[in-house]
């Protein structure tokens, strides 16, 4: 389950009893188990499609039902297709705008009203350096991160002097199962070992930015320069070179871009 499994460990390193979501329940229950056993915590399973509107309620219902109360919110589900989006599934591509956004801010909202009522929470949000550019074969993905940069920003201002503090960790490629499931493991930006991440090396820097109530971050130096210097970089530019890490080829003659 890649950056899901390494924050929930941390959660769990730290003393937290954790409430883990996914679609695999029984993923979910030798994930709850051993995190259960090592750090002596309590692991909650539910076992939820994000993909289904209705599951962000599920969730919240499920976690009323069993007497919990959420201080801390991890926003972590998501995926990625690459490919030429006339060319894609539209519903892969409706479900990722869903999972990536709907579920996202439906899930925030439900839990961080308490959150505030209380005076005391953290959220964190998982983006993307892919939220900063657009890039030609993953168009809806990259758009629906941008969504996540922009909403966590805002809502980070929003919340100031409440007591719940809103951080976008923002990684770039990393070692987990995103790259097989959006189909791009095998082009240049993962190919690239040095600038691919481990996932725990992710995740440890994302939950250590929420602890200390950070609001925008971004994982790793490289990574940090291509998202601050890249919206200052003619539009045509960006679009080739993002193109060109995810191995993307034109299909047709490439038409002119307005910088």
């Amino acid at each position: 389950m890649g950056l899901g499994s390494d924050y929930a460990r941390l959660c769990a390193e730290s003393g937290m009893d954790v409430v883990v979501v996914a679609r695999s329940r029984e993923k979910l229950e030798a994930l709850g188990e051993a995190l259960a056993k090592k750090h002596g915590i309590t692991a909650h399973v539910v076992a939820v499609d994000l993909g289904r509107r209705e599951a962000a309620a599920e969730i919240e219902a499920e976690v009323t039902r069993l007497g919990l109360t959420i201080d801390v919110l991890i926003n972590n589900a998501g995926f990625g297709n690459t490919g030429a989006f006339v060319q894609a599934e539209l519903e892969k591509e409706l479900s990722m705008i869903h999972v990536n956004v709907e579920s996202l801010v439906a899930l925030t909202h439900r839990f961080s009203r308490g959150m505030v009522s209380r005076g005391s929470g953290r959220i964190l949000l998982i983006g993307s350096t892919a939220g900063f550019q657009p890039a030609p074969g993953m168009a809806v993905y990259c758009a629906t991160k941008a969504f996540v940069v922009s909403f966590g920003a805002a809502l980070a201002y929003e919340l100031r002097g409440t007591g719940v503090t809103v951080t976008t960790h923002c990684p770039g490629a990393t070692a987990t199962e995103f790259a097989q499931t959006a189909g791009n493991a095998d082009t240049p930006i993962f190919k690239a070992g040095a600038l691919v991440s481990t996932s725990a090396a992710c995740a440890e820097d994302g939950f250590a930015d929420m602890n200390r109530g950070r609001g925008l971050t971004i994982h790793g130096f490289m990574n940090w320069i291509s998202a601050t210097f890249a919206p200052m970089l003619p539009l045509r530019f960006i679009l080739a070179l993002a193109g060109g890490l995810l191995g993307w080829k034109p299909l047709g003659k490439a038409p002119r871009v307005a910088a």
